[in-house]
């Protein structure tokens, strides 16, 4: 019987927070206890793969919240994505959707994963046969992964409970349900978690065969700035929608007044982050055609830039690749149909993920400023048709009558987006003309719809995110797959030009770091942009009107990476953008001038409430020490 009560006590030790799991459960398969796990070096480097095994798969888009949750994709209306369901207003404090508080409806259970960190944690000082340095490098990517998995939930919730160590059998009530720590005590905790980790790391990965995907200071420093660049953005810092939220015992959840000093601390982290991963060799990505056989155009090299950038696995500038989580069937997912001439008839893509009209015209134009603001672009007559002349053959098919949208826009917008009459580098092919594929969309054309499932709902998809060195059979569709780049070196220079406006305004720092970008990107400066190009030329002149350039150049150039609907949110822009109409072209419209008309699709709302998720009714049932997020 004491044995039995004994037992009990610890299964309700190790099942906080959460949906209780099988003990057993946390442990590397094969291992029958945690003694034994921590008996062997190899058999705790497997634990040490276990708490890695927590991370989400962000580079799968039904498990990304990213991706489908906010309004940079719309898929067509028989998809069961549970975070599309969220971008449709479907969030329910019932039973949420993307629930990685508790593990399920589309979500990882990450308090189990923190959980299982700190049981490493706890027991790595037993294993007799691992070297010093070794045990500090695994204690050191633990405490990231701990770290993360706050971060993560954090930025969901808000205010979250601090998990530092697991319940102890003689808990009290107390301990065993946790309160809700503040604001600044999760950032405060995080950070210092991280701190404690970084000079442990490895500088870089040496054994690339069996060790690339794992934690480096790089990748550490980097987080670090992120998550104190998110703690300074206004949804955090001093947010005026949050006074006087509390806890149940009275605790203030929220900082009640902005802060300054944030942004500070989150500069010099940024700074520390970028200038750590440079000296190791990391480099914003430039394509080397060397080895093709016939001469590419400096227009075909630009749009290799950019999207190599993403989809060439382990460049130079990859901070971050997560090798939990290959891009694969999110490719098939973005890749139209019947690109290849030859093969018309090819039904092994997918096509079904669409940026709506406003992602396609939130791209600069050719000047490199927004279209609304350039002095040459008509705006107003965006949606005339057009025919394509020699100019233009290497971002559109000659001879095509298409909207003048696609006509005189930046070279991220042609290497971002397919669209009908666009040409779609892939095959490993470029400029030869006979061998060029381009999208065909209006109805009765291979990327029109032939199914319920399978086609753009808005005319646009992401050719960003495939690889073009993808080959298209006739029965099948040959992926080359990448780790879903979770941190790229650009991220970063914008993420410190960023920090750098918002403690000293525009100065030689924040326009170095974001002109690195749009060079790259082939674009001009932003002063010689907006100068000589843009209705309000002294827009980067100014703190306000540089943070607007900068939270712009953040959303194009990371466009489909998952960053866009984390920034919409940290800048409390959320409820501005996610409140617009979804749109798209007519896709039932055989002719051009039917086709190129703007369509309403949906009418998506966002309030107030829709910034941090409902915390789960069923643990607010067991705790009574947290209660609901503001407007749940």
């Amino acid at each position: 019987m004491n044995k039995l009560i004994k037992i009990t006590l610890i299964l309700v030790a190790v099942c906080t927070l959460g949906a209780c799991k099988k003990f057993l459960d946390i442990t590397p398969d094969n291992v029958a206890t945690i003694d034994y796990a921590f008996r062997l070096r190899s058999t705790a480097e497997r634990y040490l793969f276990s708490c890695y095994n927590y991370m989400p798969a962000l580079g799968a888009f039904d498990s990304n919240v990213a991706n489908a949750a906010g309004d940079e994709f719309w898929l067509p209306v028989n998809h069961g994505s549970n975070a599309w369901k969220i971008a449709r207003g479907g969030q329910s404090k019932a039973n949420s959707y993307m629930n990685y508080w508790q593990g399920n409806n589309g979500g990882k259970d990450l308090y189990q994963g923190i959980r299982e960190c700190n049981i490493f944690l706890d027991n790595i000082n037993k294993v007799p046969d691992l070297a010093d340095f070794e045990k500090a490098r695994w204690e050191a990517e633990v405490k990231f992964l701990k770290a993360y998995y706050h971060y993560y939930i954090f930025r969901m919730y808000g205010p979250v409970p601090i998990i530092k160590v697991n319940v102890p059998v003689d808990a009290s009530i107390e301990e065993v349900y946790p309160a809700r720590a503040p604001i600044d005590s999760c950032v405060n905790y995080m950070v210092q978690l991280l701190d404690e980790a970084i000079p442990n790391l490895p500088e870089r990965i040496d054994n690339e065969v069996s060790e690339l995907g794992r934690i480096t200071r790089a990748i550490a420093m980097s987080i670090k700035a992120e998550i104190l660049v998110t703690a300074a953005s206004p949804l955090f810092n001093g947010n005026p929608d949050y006074a006087g939220f509390k806890d149940p015992e009275g605790t203030l959840l929220f900082s009640q007044s902005f802060d300054p000093k944030k942004w500070e601390r989150a500069r010099d982290a940024a700074k520390e982050a970028v200038e750590f991963s440079e000296s190791l060799g990391h480099k914003l990505y430039v394509f080397n055609p060397a080895f093709f056989q016939y001469k590419i155009s400096d227009t075909i090299k630009i749009q290799m830039n950019i999207r190599n950038a993403l989809a060439e696995k382990w460049n130079p500038e990859i901070i971050w690749g997560n090798t939990n989580s290959m891009v694969g069937s999110l490719q098939n997912q973005s890749t139209p149909r019947g690109l290849d001439p030859a093969r018309v008839s090819n039904s092994t893509t997918n096509g079904n993920i669409a940026p709506p009209l406003k992602i396609a015209e939130m791209f600069y134009s050719s000047n490199g400023v927004p279209i609304r603001e350039d002095k040459s672009f008509d705006y107003a007559g965006r949606f005339k048709l057009r025919s394509v002349t020699a100019p233009y053959k290497r971002y559109l098919q000659e001879g095509y009558v298409t909207a003048s949208l696609n006509f005189d826009r930046e070279p991220r917008f042609y290497a971002d987006l397919g669209f009908d009459g666009g040409v779609w580098y892939g095959q490993g092919l470029f400029d030869d003309a006979k061998n060029m594929l381009f999208v065909s969309a209006k109805k009765g054309q291979p990327a029109t719809a032939q199914n319920e499932s399978s086609y753009s709902v808005t005319g646009y998809w992401p050719k960003k995110l495939v690889n073009f060195n993808n080959v298209i059979g006739e029965t099948t569709y040959t992926v080359q797959t990448y780790p879903w780049p979770m941190i790229r070196l650009a991220n970063m220079y914008l993420l410190y030009a960023e920090a750098e406006n918002e403690v000293s305004g525009p100065n030689s720092v924040v326009y170095n770091y974001v002109n690195q970008v749009r060079a790259r990107a082939g674009l001009f400066s932003v002063q010689d942009s907006w100068s000589n190009y843009s209705n309000n030329p002294t827009k980067y002149t100014t703190q306000i009107g540089m943070r607007e350039i900068l939270h712009q150049e953040r959303l194009i150039e990371l466009a489909f990476e998952g960053q866009r609907f984390w920034d919409l949110r940290r800048w409390k822009k959320a409820g501005e953008e996610l409140n617009k109409p979804i749109t798209g072209w007519d896709l039932i419209q055989e002719d051009a001038a039917s086709y190129y008309r703007e369509r309403v699709i949906y009418n998506q709302t966002f309030t107030a409430r829709d910034y941090l998720w409902p915390l789960p009714e069923s643990e607010l049932l067991s705790n009574k020490r947290i209660n609901q997020n503001p407007g749940w």
